[in-house]
């Protein structure tokens, strides 16, 4: 099982992620933070803050946000956005790899997500835009006893789509959509697969990552 940087390296490595080319899109990108601790790895999160007027008001994310003009590509989005959400610098953080690009089906958004390591535990400092930020263990992902499909209602369309409770608090909000995605691709490819939920593809709506 893997559960080291070096085994994620490995992996990603021998792997080839699907990039989106489509010019029509908006784009965004996100960072997935791991660190090695105790007996598993640990992957960053962010719990949006409540905001009236943001559809995702208090979802569970990556950090990360929209590509900005002044951004040379995504990576280098994703790393300003996780500086400016969680003032964690990525510039000297190992570059693990890359997966693919997520699309939004809600709104016509493509969203891209690097991988990287660290070591240690950093002061993390969520900015205005973050309610919470914090540390989940990879075998949460992969525990059957934390799956379970929900509803979910978004543009007047109610939609049932599998989740990860990721906190230990059964009120709190749960992983789904594009972060979802997201690490069932990278659980997939590191050989610990989130345990299988169908779903349907055209339902998949977009979050904010």
């Amino acid at each position: 099982m893997v559960k080291t940087i070096e085994e994620v390296a490995d992996r990603l490595g021998r792997s080839t992620p699907w990039l989106d080319t489509s010019p029509t899109r908006s784009a965004a990108a996100v960072a997935l933070v791991l660190r090695e601790a105790r007996d598993d790895l640990e992957a960053l999160f962010i719990r949006r803050a409540d905001h009236e007027d943001d559809p995702w008001s208090g979802h569970l994310a990556f950090p990360g946000g929209r590509i900005d003009p002044e951004d040379v590509d995504g990576r280098a989005a994703a790393e300003r956005e996780t500086l400016e959400e969680v003032a964690l610098d990525l510039n000297g953080a190992r570059r693990l790899g890359r997966l693919s690009d997520v699309l939004g089906h809600a709104e016509s958004i493509r969203v891209s997500a690097f991988v990287y390591g660290i070591e240690g535990d950093p002061v993390l400092e969520p900015n205005y835009e973050i309610r919470e930020v914090f540390w989940s263990p990879l075998g949460h992902c992969a525990d059957p006893g934390r799956q379970a499909p929900r509803e979910f209602r978004y543009l007047d369309q109610a939609m049932t789509l599998p989740t990860v409770r990721l906190l230990d608090d059964e009120r709190a909000p749960v992983l789904w959509g594009i972060t979802y995605k997201f690490m069932d691709d990278f659980m997939t490819k590191i050989g610990r697969p989130i345990p299988y939920m169908p779903w349907d593809e055209g339902d998949v709506t977009s979050e904010s990552g």
